[in-house]
């Protein structure tokens, strides 16, 4: 049985399963999707997110706004702590940083950045933690608000081994997403060799980054399997190995899950 630990449910392409989701989750029960963690990214569109959702048990929440995110509800701690309340909620995030599509003055990604690690660390619930083009600031900026108090997961990893170390001492997992099945992800390929057994997460972060061979085309959850097959792949181990112990990781990490 697999978990995808990073997906974007109500943002997935419909279309092969008749546009009706309860088709889309027969056709991931029938393939072995255990559990989904669909990912929050910004406040407007939460409402329909839940009641898409809801009746699938199977499937947890995050609230959070994506540091990308410009329009809409910028929230407080308090608001986010108020949203964490319902018990599907077993996570904060996605947040974090990201100067690849932002530019100028980002003093306002930081202050989100640092709401959403307070919210977690008063609700306990795990981080999201998003991260481009932003290693330095993310790393100071986690240790600056004491985030290793709740810890979380450094979600479709692109960094290099060093900042994986940083993080993980930071009490932060690593999640590997279909990035890892490309050919020239040298550092990503590289840490996925090296992450101790019990810190590492395999998601698709679907719709987005299909894994090979599906790489270009729609993403779903699914397709967790091909990447967990290309960690497997690089630690030589069987995927059943990584799968199980991908597993244990994710319920260790997300107590409510």
């Amino acid at each position: 049985m697999l978990i995808d630990s990073h997906c974007h449910l109500d943002k997935i392409d419909l279309t092969p399963y008749q546009n009706d989701f309860s088709k889309f989750m027969q056709a991931a029960t029938e393939q072995n999707i255990e559990q989904m963690l669909c990912i929050s990214i910004d406040l407007e569109a939460y409402p329909a997110m839940f009641e898409l959702i809801e009746p699938y048990k199977n499937i947890s929440l995050s609230v959070g706004v994506h540091p990308n995110v410009t329009e809409g509800q910028d929230p407080s701690a308090d608001e986010l702590i108020e949203l964490a309340a319902n018990p599907r909620v077993i996570a904060i995030g996605e947040t974090g940083l990201d100067y690849f599509r932002s530019e100028g003055d980002l003093t306002w990604q930081h202050e989100r950045f640092a709401n959403h690690i307070q919210a977690a660390k008063q609700t306990q619930k795990p981080l999201i933690v998003h991260t481009r083009e932003a290693k330095e600031d993310t790393l100071r900026i986690l240790k600056e608000q004491n985030a290793q108090e709740v810890g979380g997961v450094i979600h479709c990893f692109t960094e290099d081994w060093d900042f994986a170390q940083q993080a993980m001492d930071l009490n932060f997992y690593i999640s590997f997403s279909g990035i890892v099945s490309f050919k020239n992800a040298h550092a990503v390929h590289d840490a996925a060799k090296k992450v101790p057994s019990d810190r590492y997460l395999i998601e698709t972060d679907s719709p987005y980054l299909a894994p090979v061979p599906f790489r270009g085309k729609p993403n779903y959850p699914m397709y967790v399997k091909q990447v967990a097959q290309h960690v497997a792949d690089l630690r030589g181990v069987s995927v059943e190995v990584v799968e199980k112990q991908a597993n244990e990781n994710f319920k260790r990490l997300f107590k409510g899950a």
